[in-house]
């Protein structure tokens, strides 16, 4: 334990739509982190809030006829409901648009300025001539310079994942009108992240965390840091200073959200945020996506060592959420929405909270399924840690009314002891998955000891001995209390008030796991956990499985319909191949001369897999007449000869007619 305080935040929830299961990836495990390291006997304060600034939003306010200040409002309050409910408790949880992170921001940016790190340079921007305005960031489409894949304005996200400065991409789209975009110079202001190049190959070798964060940033730096363009032609922000027209890039303003809502926890609680935010031994802890690496691991503390500010301790990156094997995807309706599809279920927190920190080790990519969860429910909070706490309290009441006046074997203890010591080392080392694996460990050692000894047998022979037998199996249930109340704290409260206390779980230390659990009176226990039946699990994934068809049929082309008048244009007629022969250098293409009564017309067709030429030469086929000519393989076609289906199968009147008979 360390004489300095522990700060951990989480990345910001963008304001823009409502919380789903991929979000808990990051928020769960830094709650887990935060109610460990607190009944271990640190003083951490956990810090949060909503990222309210940058065009994702405007745009989506634009489009609901709402403000952005409204849609944020809307959202943060969503999300703070939304943690809460999941057990995820910050002692702040602010927004970026408040006053304090506004004025932070500004001052941050002065400092840089003063301290040489930020200039201005004029750069060629989108603009869209038809809407009048530039195009920042999401208002703007292309294609990315670096790989050539569809970019949005900032970010290669579909391809690299490059960041992008303003102007860089190509072929650019106003995302409002449609438009074509062209391109106007006006001035920016750039940070002079090329210049922390050393200092950030010294400090992120020293970074704590998840070796996943360290390595990706080192690569990035090794490579080459461009400076950052750092605003925005925009409304809403944080002003630059000095300028109306400029607000600041929505990366500078939302990691200084973490120190601005530290200052509002602060001023609250009475405490000094320099002593989280300022000095040389700093221990601030990011627990964060790990699509935001590059920004948390280098913009982020090569600009807090600019403008003169203590550095990040740690930094601990999730992998990403798959959805029943697929990738993560609203739009494809491969999402799990954590209050309509699951709080609102009825399902616990606390299930989910276990599942999302013991499926897999955080680093890796979680696949989400509610037949595995279902099984991991089952199996592993009810069969196992369940089962234990339950029919240990059980016999306990019912054989001898109570906790048995006893100290547990030191068999027990050590077993306990070694538990806890394997666990600690664990978490600090921020491998969530093999911490919850040592616990459970824990709960099967304590159903081994108490099958093995079977005291509803030993009591018929040896009262004292099946006593004393309960008493370690009691001291067991006490410390899974403790161990387990980081992870699932509402379920192990009630397991606290079952063993006869009536105080706040959380209020004692983990430590506290071989201290006697002390004689009282036990009430009748009931069990704490109850099982995910069948028919639920099918109805969940009914809900899935809907929610994904209607988005692949919404994702179909819509066939556009045609007037009378329109289809009247086309001049389909009967004509008779006179001679078919293959272009040279096309497997597919056929040249044929079609009769169509009053003249012969040549016309390519892409049915040489299908037919050979003897095949089609004297057959009376459907042809549209009037189609413009083009050059098809290098050969004029002038018409287009009518099939279906997938092998080509020509249409042909069923009785005979004479060539160029329209077809009516």
């Amino acid at each position: 334990m360390s004489g300095k305080p522990l700060l951990v935040t989480c990345g910001l929830p963008y304001t823009n739509g409502p919380c789903h299961i991929g979000h808990l990836r990051t928020y769960v495990p830094a709650d887990f982190y935060v109610r460990y390291m607190r009944r271990s006997g640190e003083e951490v304060v956990f810090i949060c809030g909503s990222d309210n600034h940058g065009t994702p939003i405007v745009i989506s306010a634009e489009q609901e006829g709402s403000t952005p200040r409204a849609l944020s409002e809307r959202y943060h309050q969503h999300f703070y409901e939304t943690f809460r409910r999941m057990g995820v408790v910050f002692d702040r949880f602010g927004m970026t648009d408040d006053a304090m992170n506004h004025e932070t921001t500004r001052s941050i940016v002065k400092r840089l300025i003063e301290n040489g790190y930020i200039y201005s340079k004029t750069v060629s921007q989108s603009y869209c001539p038809q809407c009048e305005r530039f195009l920042p960031d999401r208002y703007v489409e292309g294609i990315c310079p670096h790989c050539g894949a569809i970019a949005r304005g900032d970010e290669c996200d579909q391809g690299c994942g490059q960041h992008l400065e303003p102007g860089e991409i190509k072929d650019a789209v106003c995302k409002i009108c449609g438009g074509k975009a062209e391109y106007r110079e006006q001035e920016h202001y750039f940070f002079k992240l090329s210049a922390f190049r050393d200092f950030l190959l010294e400090y992120l070798p020293n970074l704590r965390g998840t070796a996943t964060a360290r390595n990706y940033a080192l690569g990035w730096v090794k490579e080459l840091l461009h400076d950052w363009c750092i605003t925005r032609t925009l409304d809403w922000g944080v002003k630059f200073p000095g300028r109306d027209d400029l607000v600041v890039y929505v990366w500078v303003d939302a990691p200084i959200g973490y120190i601005s809502f530290t200052k509002e926890w602060a001023e609250a609680a009475g405490a000094d945020w320099k002593d989280y935010w300022c000095g040389d031994e700093t221990r601030v802890t990011h627990f964060i996506g790990g699509d935001i690496i590059y920004h948390h691991c280098i913009f982020w503390p090569a600009l807090l060592k600019g403008a003169g500010y203590g550095l990040p301790h740690a930094v601990v990156a999730s992998g990403m959420v798959t959805i029943e094997g697929r990738k993560f995807s609203k739009s494809r309706g491969y999402v799990v929405w954590t209050n309509d599809d699951y709080l609102d279920q009825g399902l616990p927190a606390d299930y989910l909270r276990y599942y999302l920190l013991s499926y897999t080790n955080h680093t890796k990519e979680l696949d989400f399924s509610w037949k595995i969860y279902a099984e991991r429910v089952n199996n592993e909070i009810v069969g196992t840690l369940g089962n234990f706490i339950y029919r240990t309290m059980y016999f306990a009441e019912k054989e001898f009314s109570g906790v048995p006046d006893l100290a547990p074997r030191p068999v027990v203890v050590e077993e306990i002891e070694r538990s806890l010591s394997t666990i600690d080392a664990l978490m600090r080392e921020y491998d969530f998955k093999s911490a919850v694996d040592a616990m459970m460990a824990l709960a099967s050692f304590g159903n081994s000891y108490i099958q093995s000894n079977a005291p509803w047998k030993l009591i018929k022979e040896d009262r004292a001995a099946a006593e004393q037998v309960i008493a370690d199996c009691l001291q067991i249930v006490k410390a899974l209390a403790l161990i387990f109340e980081p992870l699932m704290p509402e379920s192990m409260q009630r397991a606290w008030t079952m063993l006869g206390y009536e105080d706040k779980i959380a209020d004692h230390s983990i430590a506290e796991a071989t201290t006697p659990v002390g004689a009282r009176a036990l009430a009748k226990p009931s069990p704490l956990f109850a099982k995910i039946e069948k028919e639920q699990i099918a109805a969940l994934e009914a809900i899935l499985n809907e929610r994904v068809e209607k988005a692949k049929e919404a994702a179909k082309p819509k066939t556009p319909t045609v007037s009378i008048d329109e289809f009247a244009k086309l001049d389909i007629r009967v004509g008779q191949i006179v001679s078919a022969e293959p272009i040279k250098g096309s497997k597919k293409l056929y040249k044929l001369i079609v009769d169509l009564g009053s003249e012969k017309r040549q016309v390519v067709s892409g049915i040489a897999q299908f037919y050979s030429p003897e095949e089609l030469v004297g057959k009376d086929v459907a042809m549209i007449a009037n189609l413009a000519p083009a050059k098809i393989f290098g050969v004029e076609s002038r018409g287009m000869i009518l099939a279906a289906g997938d092998e080509a199968s020509l249409l042909v009147p069923l009785r005979p007619v004479s060539p160029g008979t329209k077809v009516r």
